[in-house]
């Protein structure tokens, strides 16, 4: 199949009669001009390409375990720090707030000062915020520190993003981001269980430390491994007036679902205020993006292209669903099982394995097959696990959960790695950098939307079965397999966009008649 522009994607100024119209090169039609490309793309996964992704999923992994790996630490946070426990979840909020804020900077940076200077640049400033937030001498600085972990931490992944896929091409990029995929999965299942070790074996201050020598090998593979990208030919003035509108929209929004979490409902007076305020900007941005077009700081009509707008849907919605799980599953072994933090982490192994086992696979198959039938196997997958949350029991048998754990993690990863692959697929290349963003802002809304929305359907649905009696087990499980049943409904309206998704693997051979001197990597 010969690959086009979506229908929304943005052909540069003309320079002759139409036929001679010469426009931004996809992803796919770069990788058909690669000098190493000889008629078809390459199958395999070269050393260096091997390498570079060894190096991007060095540094993800400290910001993706960094997002959960806390949580467990709460407590002895507020005991040490000598802090009311409603202060220290901020050392939560803020750095997912920072996330937010920086994610659409991202994009920017790396036109401005090439991919690999704000790589190493976000790694560097992620192990400084860590070390900071391990000596932090008050609850005060620790939220400070945070903060700076968190401003780096967002730039890694939509950067990291960026350099994969442009190095990767079409025909290599399934493997690519089933590789990077994993620990984005393995993050929110691992982290705790890490975190609860840390804490109880050597003090919540090594948490942060243990970044310290992760952050320096991901350093050194940066500056030894990635290649020299030089900044965009022609870089436009950061767009502060987009930016404040869109970053300002996002913490709004995020703020407001945190509160909606914590106070059990979206009817709260300052939840409300916030939710609104939030998509009042975001209406805004929208409008001052489609004004600025191109200098925008992303530009809304990226989602005139089909393709992209319907990964872009799934992205919302497979956060939600897949964040969503992960606050359902452990409340279950808690609250019903009795377990403790270690012991539900423990559990929660085989949903991790699962997708661990299907991504490598999966981005192999979406090599080949495209990225439609993958997502769609990959959500007959996530669907099976999810209808058998909604029918356990208090009593079912731990074998029984552990092989629903595993379906699930196989649709997990099933879904993830053709999902972003069709991302990017049908964008020109110098779209790449602003899609990321797109990318991550997507993934952090419809997560923290998620996490909102079963909080508070899981404790309307424990009231409504408990009815003011006492806890009971039977009582309990009942409200949880009702609260999956919303997983199961946000998990099936991605089968409608998931078509949208492209049919056949990209092709190989550029269309263009004379392709343009490949940028460099």
């Amino acid at each position: 199949m010969t690959p086009v522009l979506g229908s929304g994607a943005r052909a540069g100024p003309a320079t002759g009669p139409p036929p001679e119209r010469r426009e931004p090169p996809t992803v796919t039609e770069r990788a058909a001009a690669s000098p190493d490309t000889t008629g078809d793309a390459p199958e395999k996964l070269d050393r260096r390409l091997y390498l570079l992704t060894l190096t991007v999923v060095a540094g993800v992994i400290m910001s993706v375990f960094d997002t959960t790996v806390v949580i467990v630490a709460l407590d002895e946070l507020s005991r040490q720090l000598d802090a009311p426990l409603s202060t220290v979840q901020w050392v939560v909020t803020a750095y997912l707030l920072a996330l937010a804020v920086v994610i659409p900077l991202s994009g920017w940076a790396a036109d401005r000062y090439g991919a690999r200077t704000a790589w190493i640049a976000a790694v560097a400033g992620f192990t400084a915020g860590s070390v900071l937030s391990g000596l932090a001498w008050n609850i005060e600085s620790l939220i400070a520190f945070r903060v700076v972990q968190g401003l780096a931490g967002g730039m890694m992944m939509p950067v990291g993003q960026a350099l994969l896929v442009t190095s990767a091409g079409p025909r290599r990029m399934g493997r690519v981001m089933g590789i990077l995929g994993v620990p984005m999965v393995l993050g929110p299942v691992l982290g705790p269980i890490l975190g609860g070790l840390v804490v109880q074996e050597v003090g919540w201050r090594w948490i942060f430390f243990v970044n310290l020598p992760t952050g320096l090998v991901a350093l050194a593979l940066a500056l030894t491994l990635l290649p020299a990208t030089a900044p965009a030919r022609k870089v436009r003035r950061l767009d502060l007036p987009g930016l404040a509108l869109l970053c300002g929209g996002l913490v709004a929004i995020l703020y407001g679902l945190s509160r909606a979490a914590s106070a059990g409902g979206f009817t709260g007076a300052p939840t409300i205020a916030c939710l609104a305020a939030g998509i009042a900007l975001l209406v805004g941005f929208t409008a001052h993006s489609r004004g600025r077009g191109d200098a925008a700081i992303i530009d809304v009509r990226l989602y005139a292209n089909k393709v992209f707008a319907a990964a872009s849907a799934n992205t919302l919605l497979l956060a939600a669903a897949m964040y969503g799980a992960l606050l359902l599953l452990p409340l279950y072994f808690q609250s019903v099982r009795g377990h403790g933090a270690f012991d539900t982490g423990l559990l929660l192994m085989p949903l991790g394995l699962g997708a661990a086992t299907a991504m490598p696979i999966v981005g192999r198959l979406t090599d080949r097959l495209g990225a439609r039938r993958p997502m769609l196997l990959g959500l007959g997958c996530a669907l099976l696990g999810t209808l058998a949350y909604t029918q356990m029991g208090p009593d079912t048998g731990y074998p029984l959960l552990a092989a629903a754990l595993y379906v699930s993690g196989l649709g997990m990863g099933g879904t993830m790695t053709p999902n972003m692959v069709a991302t990017y697929i049908s964008l020109p290349r110098s779209d790449v950098p602003r899609a990321s963003s797109a990318y991550g802002i997507q993934r952090q809304v419809g997560a923290s939307f998620g996490a909102a929305l079963y909080a508070v359907v899981l404790s309307r649905n424990i009231e409504r079965h408990l009815d003011g009696g006492p806890p009971d087990p039977a009582k309990l499980t009942a409200a949880f397999n009702d609260t999956f049943w919303l997983a199961f409904v946000l998990t099936a309206t991605m089968l409608g966009t998931a078509l949208l998704l492209p049919m056949r693997a990209p092709a190989t051979v550029p269309p263009r008649a004379t392709p343009e001197k490949p940028a460099p990597v």
